[in-house]
């Protein structure tokens, strides 16, 4: 059985990630990066497709928890025989990517287990592992080369070879200590010296817990929205500033579906909005760095501007389907790359202008090439005017014109209006005026149906869609607008379940061009909860926000997706649209109630 995808805990070293499961398995890592092959797939198979395991033979979790603000996890176990504390971490220093954990006998003694399967290429590629011992440094080691793969295995003891895996059980006793680091490198290159795990631990809590010093008081949401993010920021590449939608593939967003899919790209939409949460709440260098990872992604192919590329800014991201992997819990198929790199969304360029009009007003200063690269982005919308699209939720249908995406193109022309008018920018204020002005008037006719009082999911539909929501958000409408509230009403009555969680939009009605069938989408809750602050129903949203808070696992993390009905997380994990979707939803409610300064209202009263 699979384990839950809420039994997971993130690793994070700003260049790639780790799960670590509730029984100690490691069974996802990517080297070097988020969107790297793997090491270990478990995740998405067996164990025999690669895993680290480091778990008591037997006994039972205690507690789990991250130190301070950090990603240094804290696994305390506990049996009729003892307690022992297993302490697991990724090292955020200048070398390459390890994992490091630490086992400690706290009283009596428990046997651990200890079990290491290394498989390259999603669980494809067994490498050769020999002992190494080093006699100028005195180490012993295990060392996996596979092609252009390589990793290592230091440890206060080895585990021995069985069957193409490495297995030891050991007694922990009260003081007693273990230490292993597992660091992947180069295959061409030197092994990694091993590192001191005692100094590596504190350097890296204080790098985690400095960062989280900045973040702002939150009061009755502070843990909410300190760990979502701190999310984020695991989620973005230090070196290129590249933030990834999550760093995982293919957890379905349906038990038993196809609707698997790569998430281990960076999505312009939702970088945007992380940025615009990152910068709310002070963290206006983020935003700078990712500004400047999207001048190189898209330079001068703005005529061409993707809706997601690679974590370094590459553009080809082809999709295909892994054979060899059973999927999670059985969930085929298995994908790496994602084809809805080569469709046309709308409202991409909409949400990139609202996030650097926001860096604007926070006084970000533009460079000689930010500005006429925006300045290009608003000319492509323009020249698309009558272009259709896929909408924001990648639909793999015919392209339709969705509401969601015209408003969001407005919102980048009204965005380029701000900046001549409000920041002394240069462009054809004009001609963008005259083209927002008409594309209001052409969504307020065809994307609003009068005798449903309702915004729909598309011009030629009665649908409605849950990113109507965002109308609001971007000032397109006010919250408390007519038409906005009749929105309201039909998402309650058609998308919001009992539980209290919205869907997307009905999939049995075929728009998407797949087989019907989907939980509840995070983040679209989190839009709803936005709306009731904002429209004076401020007990619902705080309601509304409880129960979103209650399903959050124990170390705070959070997935795509939640079947209300068995009370499990679907979809890929962590996923950064839902985590800073809780932020906006915590700092909503906060603003409604007077605890936070409103953040300035955008478009038309």
């Amino acid at each position: 059985m699979a384990t839950l995808i809420e039994d997971y805990a993130l690793l994070s070293d700003q260049r790639t990630a780790a799960l670590v499961s509730l029984r100690g398995s490691v069974d996802w890592l990517c080297f070097p990066r988020f969107d790297s092959g793997s090491v270990f797939a478990a995740l998405l198979g067996t164990k025999e497709n690669g895993r680290w395991l480091l778990a008591p033979t037997e006994g039972e979790v205690l507690s789990r928890n991250y130190l301070d603000s950090s990603f240094v996890l804290r696994t305390l176990w506990g049996s009729k025989t003892g307690q022992v504390l297993v302490t697991d971490f990724m090292p955020m220093g200048d070398g390459g990517s390890s994992i490091m954990r630490r086992v400690e006998g706290l009283s009596g003694s428990m046997k651990f287990e200890h079990e290491l399967v290394i498989r390259y290429d999603y669980g494809q590629v067994l490498p050769w592992v020999r002992r190494n011992f080093d006699p100028e440094r005195g180490t012993e080691s295990l060392v996996a080369v596979a092609g252009p793969h390589a990793a290592v295995l230091y440890g206060t003891r080895l585990p021995k070879p069985k069957h193409h895996t490495h297995r030891d059980e050991f007694e922990v006793r009260a003081g007693e200590s273990y230490d292993f680091e597992f660091a992947c490198y180069a295959g061409h290159v030197e092994i990694p010296a091993p590192n001191d795990i005692g100094m590596a631990m504190t350097q890296t809590a204080r790098q985690w817990r400095d960062w989280a010093a900045d973040i702002p008081p939150h009061g009755d949401h502070e843990a909410l929205v300190r760990r979502s993010l701190l999310v984020l920021k695991g989620l973005t590449h230090r070196d290129t500033g590249g933030i990834v939608a999550a760093p995982t593939t293919s957890l379905p967003e349906f038990f038993g579906g196809e609707r698997n899919w790569d998430y281990r790209f960076c999505w312009l939409r939702d970088a945007a909005l992380t940025l615009q949460v990152m910068m709310t709440h002070g963290y206006e260098q983020e935003a700078l760095q990712w500004r400047d990872w999207l001048l190189r992604a898209i330079a001068g192919d703005h005529h061409t501007v993707q809706v997601m590329y690679g974590v370094g800014g590459e553009r080809e991201l082809p999709e295909r389907i892994l054979q060899h992997l059973p999927g999670y819990g059985g969930a085929k198929p298995v994908r790496t790359g994602n084809a809805a790199v080569y469709q046309y969304q709308g409202d991409v360029v909409g949400e990139v202008m609202v996030a650097l009009d926001e860096l604007r007003t926070m006084g970000g200063r533009e460079d000689h090439f930010s500005w006429p690269l925006q300045k290009a982005m608003i000319a492509e919308v323009i020249a698309n005017l009558g272009r259709k699209d896929h909408g924001l939720w990648e639909m793999r249908g015919e392209p339709q014109y969705f509401t969601h995406s015209r408003v969001m193109m407005w919102a980048a022309l009204e965005a380029g209006v701000r900046a001549v008018r409000h920041h002394g920018q240069t462009g054809d204020m004009k001609k963008w005026e005259a083209a927002r002005d008409a594309l209001r008037a052409e969504i307020l006719e065809k994307g609003y149906n009068e005798e449903l009082n309702s915004f729909t999911q598309t011009y030629d539909t009665t649908e409605v869609d849950a990113s109507l929501l965002v109308l609001a958000q971007v000032g397109f409408v006010d919250y408390g607008d007519p038409r906005m509230l009749g929105t309201v009403a039909r998402i309650e009555s058609e998308l919001l379940g009992r539980h209290g969680f919205v869907r997307r939009y009905r999939t049995e009605a075929g728009t998407d061009g797949l087989p019907p069938g989907e939980y509840t989408f995070m983040v679209c809750t989190c839009w709803l909860i936005e709306q009731y602050a904002h429209s004076g129903r401020l007990d619902d949203a705080r309601r509304l926000l409880a129960k979103l808070a209650g399903i959050v696992n124990e170390v705070g993390l959070v997935a795509e997706e939640f079947d209300p009905d068995t009370g499990h997380m679907a979809g890929n994990f962590p996923q950064a649209l839902s985590h800073l979707g809780l932020i906006r939803a915590a700092d909503a409610i906060e603003e409604a109630a007077g605890a936070r300064p409103a953040r300035p209202r955008r478009g038309p009263k």
